[in-house]
């Protein structure tokens, strides 16, 4: 089976549907942000806190790089791995790249208790939200395949995202 990675911004539910889609397919589930935090001894808020952003990304980077040469993977992939080109090319390699969209209002909601996000940590949230999805906008469009999950639940999703791989 190849890797199915999800990706779309914080908050559009991809922790939620990579649980889902592993159980249902009887496949290894891996959090990108997880092994990060693994490999780094230090949660993702702390990477960026004392180390940087761009720390952050090349450890990302590296992790991806590891990941994608295996097989039969679902992928919650952080946020901002569609950023990097490199991240897009392995991931695609020996998979399949879905994103998950919600409206900023959606995602305001959902994070609104996510103090260990630091890049929401800001005095206007939803306008750092609006910004961020329209700087990534030309990142997430090249993924294989797109669902907004906004109003759906999360079996609504992952029955959406099996339908479209078996199709």
């Amino acid at each position: 089976m190849k890797n199915i990675a999800l990706v779309g911004f914080m908050g559009t539910g991809k922790t939620t549907i990579a649980v889902l889609l592993a159980s249902k397919l009887h496949a290894s589930y891996v959090d990108l942000d997880e092994k990060i935090e693994e490999k780094e001894g230090m949660r993702i808020v702390d990477i960026f806190s004392h180390k940087g952003e761009a720390y952050f990304r090349k450890a990302e980077k590296d992790i991806v790089a590891e990941i994608t040469l295996q097989e039969g993977k679902i992928i919650a992939c952080g946020g901002g791995v569609v950023l990097d080109e490199d991240n897009i090319k392995n991931l695609k390699k020996n998979g399949v790249i879905i994103c998950l969209e919600a409206t900023p209002e959606v995602i305001l909601k959902r994070t609104e208790n996510y103090k260990h996000r630091p890049l929401l940590n800001v005095d206007d949230p939803k306008s750092k939200i609006e910004d961020m999805l329209e700087k990534r906008k030309s990142y997430y469009a090249k993924a294989d395949y797109s669902i907004d999950t906004s109003k759906l639940s999360a079996q609504q999703v992952a029955d959406e995202i099996l339908s479209w791989i078996e199709g």
